[in-house]
């Protein structure tokens, strides 16, 4: 059984489970996905199933390699390719299309990784929640990051001192969120709470909660 599959983010909403609480969930477009390349312990070093997900465009200038790799799948050039672990991968071969249904089922505990939203250049007090100076008209000191080392020793800026700078565009995992329905048709898991990203963003979901591992 393969751990997970590729997805995108749809946006989020809400429904009533069958008690009458609202339930806020997440709409995630699960696959289709193709498998586009085994790798075995023998050739390769490690057994993986790579996963390539079909969407409405395909590659425009695909080279000569690209051609190449995906010529075993026998479908078009992918743009998102991404491999998966997989428990007996002998009965895969290339070519062969997984859904959300497959892998998944109602109640399962599953992990979605994705990239954050990008917020641009921030100060200290938005970035890492510093409470700042004081707000009087005198203060002169309302949103900056105050000292940031001493002078004498060791006369530097410490590495990982907490400054203003980028804020966002990070890679997050989000664990343990609950699958509340599946929709075989049209490919969607609607998971339990919020996953990182944007709408449309692209995300990975797996099985369960690894726990320790920076996805």
């Amino acid at each position: 059984m393969i751990e997970g599959i590729i997805g995108r983010k749809v946006g989020m909403t809400q429904i009533f489970d069958e008690a009458g609480n609202v339930v806020p969930v997440t709409v995630i477009k699960a696959g289709p996905c193709t498998v586009i390349q085994k790798k075995t312990r023998e050739k390769d070093g490690y057994e993986t199933l790579q996963l390539g997900l079909v969407e409405e465009k395909s590659r425009k200038h695909p080279n000569k390699a690209e051609n190449g790799h995906f010529k075993k799948s026998g479908g078009p050039v992918l743009k998102v390719l991404k491999e998966f672990k997989c428990q007996g991968p002998e009965d895969k071969k290339e070519g062969d299309q997984l859904l959300a249904a497959d892998i998944f089922e109602v109640g399962e505990k599953v992990q979605v990784s994705g990239i954050s939203k990008g917020k641009g250049f921030q100060g200290v007090m938005r970035r890492h929640g510093f409470a700042g100076g004081g707000a009087g008209h005198g203060s002169m000191f309302h949103r900056a990051p105050g000292s940031i080392g001493a002078s004498s020793y060791p006369s530097r800026v410490i590495k990982g001192m907490r400054m203003a700078g980028r804020m966002g565009q990070d890679r997050i995992s989000v664990k343990n969120l609950k699958i509340v329905q599946i929709d075989q048709e049209k490919n969607l898991i609607l998971v339990k709470g919020a996953v990182p990203g944007a709408r449309g963003g692209l995300v990975i979901i797996r099985k369960g909660s690894i726990k320790g591992k920076n996805l």
